[in-house]
């Protein structure tokens, strides 16, 4: 049984790479964040709206726990998602935890690329963007490091070098 699942800040690349790494090794994907919105027929800015983070959380929680549960599979889960709760713990506990992990400035590069609105970023100016990635992922990188394998995505920037990513978590865990 595989379930391989891949954590990080916003913009890091957890959906590129864990799509990438699904189709290399034909097991299906999950994107934490839509599963949410498929189950609940909302998008995530659309639950943030309704329900405040803490609500959000809290849904995130439940379908995490659903998610987690399937066997051979590729999730990635939102920037957020090992942060709160027992999240971290659990999920390590579930399966192969990835931590891609990159500099804030290519989290914003990667961000300002984007073509989704992250709630946590409107109306954000560039300066108030980088300053705000900055802080939150200060907090957030303690959750992330606890990982059990850290891939270095900072030049995920072609096809060529998520080929490469693919294959260095292939190595890292022998598949």
């Amino acid at each position: 049984m595989v379930r391989i699942i891949i954590i990080g800040y916003m913009g890091a690349g957890k959906t590129t790479v864990g799509k990438a790494l699904a189709r290399t090794l034909g097991l299906p994907f999950y994107d934490l964040d839509w599963y949410i919105e498929s189950r609940m027929h909302k998008t995530v800015p659309q639950i943030f709206a309704e329900r405040g983070e803490e609500g959000f959380r809290q849904v995130e929680r439940n379908m995490l726990h659903e998610v987690a549960e399937f066997e051979d599979v590729i999730i990635s889960c939102g920037g957020g998602t090992p942060c709160f709760f027992d999240n971290m713990a659990y999920l390590n506990t579930q399966g192969e935890t990835i931590y891609l992990k990159a500099t804030p400035e290519v989290l914003y590069k990667h961000l300002q690329m984007g073509k989704t609105v992250r709630p946590l970023l409107r109306d954000k100016t560039p300066d108030e963007m980088l300053a705000f990635i900055t802080s939150q992922l200060g907090q957030r990188e303690p959750y992330y490091c606890q990982a059990r394998h850290t891939l270095d995505v900072n030049l995920l920037d072609s096809y060529e070098k998520i080929r490469i990513s693919v294959q260095r978590i292939r190595e890292e865990l022998h598949l």
